[in-house]
């Protein structure tokens, strides 16, 4: 497995998640990554701390969102972060976060998250109307292929996590 850096920025460039992970491979789907249960992680300026489930990743070309897989995650069983497509510089991945998650609880339940810092960034920030509709569009599209069971999130996601080393 080759080190990739994951950098997870907000609008519009500043530091947000920043941690390490594993390239697994490829697939249609696109890169998929893993991050074990000792990732360490940092938001920002915070402290770094230690990730208590692990996870693998999907970074599909060409999309507003990357999506978490939790094999082992109390509330979550799928984490999509919304933001502009991926930008791979070698073995780094850079995204601008763009404050809506979309989630798959343990239970089956998808929820969107964060839609009130969502609004209050889009006015403290400034956000671009072509921007907020990206990000309300992709939303949407996250939903939906959650809802319906649409690959990757129908079974891939479980065969990555499968095929990960689950430390």
């Amino acid at each position: 497995m080759a080190p990739v850096h994951i950098d997870e920025r907000k609008w519009p460039d500043n530091p947000h998640w920043q941690f390490g992970a594993e390239r697994l491979g490829e697939d249609e789907h696109g890169v998929w990554l893993y991050a074990p249960s000792d990732t360490i992680v940092r938001r920002g300026d915070e402290p770094p701390r230690q990730v208590e489930t692990g996870f693998v990743i999907v970074v599909p070309r060409d999309t507003w969102w990357i999506a978490e897989f939790y094999w082992d995650h109390p509330l979550h069983s799928v984490y999509v972060n919304i933001g502009t497509p991926p930008v791979w510089h070698g073995d780094r991945m850079t995204q601008i976060d763009l404050d809506l998650d979309v989630v798959r609880t343990v239970d089956g339940t998808v929820e969107v998250l964060d839609e009130d810092e969502f609004a209050d960034h889009q006015v403290r920030y400034g956000y671009p109307q072509d921007l907020i509709d990206r990000t309300v569009e992709a939303t949407a599209v996250a939903v939906d292929l959650l809802v319906r069971g649409t690959e990757p999130f129908a079974t891939v996601g479980q065969d990555w996590i499968d095929f990960s080393p689950k430390a």
